[in-house]
């Protein structure tokens, strides 16, 4: 077997278990959210990380030096990251490095050059850094540090005694550490290192879980082997992994394997979804792995994961959803319910899952913001409901749209994106004239401002309100909402399909075009969908024949796109070519039925009178009244 030397960085999280008893989903998206940064910062500093479990990192640098680094800068990082979080909930790393004599088989490293880096990351504080010997003789004289010197410790496993020095991190420069200093020069001084502190650290040393194997991330560094990664499918895909059974019984492993296996049949039975078959699945059975390493392997878009516990008459169960491609948290839910039935039980909270996970997957692959900001997961599957029946673009679908939408601010009166979404649809019922009641825009406006009242940072209620304004001839109000909406999420696609379909009806179609192809940009997969916005543009600059094929591109996607063929209506009367316009307004009155030119003359939002009254004689021409 191969052999090198190589510096170990070994980290763990400070009271792991005590954080997952008392909220499992909290601590599971502050542990994400920490370890996105401590992988980055292992990169940066030419690292590579080499597996991780649970709460466990483990990572091999070619310098001594750069661990060091890496080290003391993944608690600066970590510290300034948990002053926003509550003192009881925050999630401090101990870290050890070591330098070693490790074995190599393929990309993971085995050896006593690993095992003392781990128990030198137990004696390490919360927030702290612990390093060997070796390590302290390479770096002493390379970095702007002190050490203390805790002598030589006898720790598991380890036939020798080790000798043991703290990084004394208010020691490094002000550039390196940053705000950790004052925090920990208070520490100090409190006595934490007098021979009493020092016993009673030493007297309560938690040993680290062993860390299980796990590919590799690669970098420049040390750069491993990969199998290329496998092209994602043209439809949504997922993988469901085995989940965990935390009922510290092994005879309990049927149920959450039998909860597994039903989500990925049930998963399975869907149309339009890839799904990884069980028997791939369950080989990533008992070893913790990345979301990212999994859409490599298995050529998946979707990761879902989960945990059951089972105790006395009780049973907890949770998934999460993730996104592959980025390591992103899409969604996390749990159930406690009492055990009686026990397959009646598992076949309940089988059918929420699947339920909640194919409306949530047919929304994200149209481009729908998805994300779960309700505690009431009722009111969240009403919520998905109404998004599903507003893409549908029909009248009858709308109209079930805002009860769902009504539904889950029933449940949840301080859902914020339910009112954002119900506002919406009553816009959109109003500017398809799918109602002629005068008090559907108002309402529309009176929801987004109750949901900007809410929450003011949900962009979504800001692009609604800029179209609603634009609706009202307010065009600069519009125009600013829109703009509101961009700046609160400058990747949000629906923030500038709002601004270009307000620069469309506004006079300034070129800026529109723009935007439309902004919003292409952040949402490719749905490029087809904001081509209406980019025909309208085209229609209103009086490039008609340039307009036509870009409209019929999107309209061979979304047949029900109203916009579209109200737009080809003008462009074809325009032209000439009368009887295609013909044909077109035919499918307004099939989308719109109680489409009228008196209406529209009322509600239109064009700001060039003009140019309106040319397209309201187009409108007559081809047979709209």
């Amino acid at each position: 077997m191969e052999r090198k030397l190589t510096a170990i960085l070994c980290a763990d999280v400070f009271g792991y278990s005590r954080l997952m008893g008392e909220n499992e989903e909290a601590t599971l998206r502050t542990l994400s959210s920490h370890r996105k940064l401590i992988d980055s910062l292992i990169e940066q500093h030419r690292g590579r990380f080499v597996n991780s479990a649970g709460d466990s990192v483990l990572a091999e640098f070619a310098s001594v030096v750069n661990a060091v680094q890496c080290a003391v800068e993944i608690q600066t990082t970590l510290k300034a990251e948990n002053a926003s979080i509550p003192a009881k909930r925050r999630m401090e790393f101990r870290i050890g490095v070591n330098l070693g004599d490790v074995m190599v088989d393929g990309e993971q490293i085995y050896g006593d050059g690993v095992n003392v880096a781990a128990r030198l990351e137990s004696l390490a504080d919360p927030g702290g850094i612990c390093i060997s010997d070796t390590v302290h003789a390479q770096i002493r004289n390379k970095l702007p540090l002190s050490y203390e010197d805790l002598g030589e410790q006898r720790v598991k496993n380890i036939a020798q005694p080790v000798r043991v020095f703290r990084v004394m991190l208010e020691g490094a420069t002000r550039t390196a550490i940053g705000p950790t200093e004052r925090s920990l020069r208070k520490h100090w001084r409190g006595g934490a290192f007098s021979l009493v502190g020092l016993a009673i650290i030493v007297g309560t040393i938690v040993l680290v879980q062993h860390l299980s194997l796990r590919p590799p991330n690669t970098t420049a560094s040390i750069p491993p082997a990969q199998s290329p990664a496998l092209t994602l499918p043209d439809k949504p895909s997922i993988a469901v992994l085995p989940f965990i059974n935390l009922s510290g019984d092994r005879e309990q492993e049927y149920f959450s394997d039998g909860i597994t296996d039903d989500i990925i049949t049930a998963l399975s039975r869907l149309p339009g979804l890839f799904v990884i078959d069980r028997n791939s699945a369950f080989t990533y059975k008992g070893k913790p792995v990345r979301a990212q390493q999994m859409s490599r392997e298995l050529g998946v878009r979707y990761v879902l994961e989960g945990s059951v516990r089972k105790e006395a008459d009780q049973v907890r169960i949770t998934a999460q959803l993730a996104d592959a491609t980025t390591g992103a948290d899409l969604w996390a839910v749990h159930y406690d319910r009492p055990l009686r039935d026990i397959f009646a039980l598992q076949d309940e909270i089988v059918q929420r899952i699947v339920t909640t996970l194919n409306l949530q997957l047919d929304l994200m692959q149209r481009g729908a913001d998805v994300r779960q900001t309700t505690d009431n997961l009722e009111a969240y599957d009403n919520f998905l409901r109404g998004l599903v029946y507003i893409w549908s673009l029909t009248k009858g679908d709308n109209a079930k749209a805002r009860q769902m939408f009504e539904k889950a601010i029933g449940l949840d009166p301080k859902y914020a994106r339910a009112y954002a979404a119900l506002g919406y649809s009553y816009w959109v019922a109003w500017a398809h004239q799918w109602s002629h009641d005068p008090h559907f825009l108002d309402r529309a406006l009176q929801l987004e401002q109750q949901t900007i009242a809410l929450d003011d940072s949900l962009a979504f209620a800001h692009m609604a309100l800029g179209q609603i304004y634009l609706y009202k001839k307010q065009y600069d109000q519009a125009t600013a909402e829109a703009e509101r909406a961009i700046a609160l999420d400058p990747n949000s696609a629906f923030g500038y399909r709002a601004l270009a379909f307000i620069m469309n009806w506004s006079g300034k179609p070129a800026e529109g075009i723009g935007l439309a192809e902004k919003a292409m940009r952040v949402d490719p997969r749905n490029r087809d969908y904001y081509l209406w916005l980019e025909g309208g543009s085209y229609t209103q600059m009086g490039r008609y024949e340039e307009a036509i094929p870009i409209l019929k591109r999107h309209l061979a996607r979304y047949p029900n796109s109203f916009g579209a063929h109200y737009i080809l209506v003008l462009d074809y009367t325009e032209l000439g070519r009368e009887d295609e316009a013909r044909a077109e307004a035919t499918e307004v009155l099939r989308l719109s039925p109680n489409f009228s030119l008196d209406a529209e003359k009322r509600l239109n939002p064009q700001k060039d009178q003009t140019v309106a009254n040319r397209f309201y004689a187009d409108l007559r021409k081809a047979g709209l009244k």
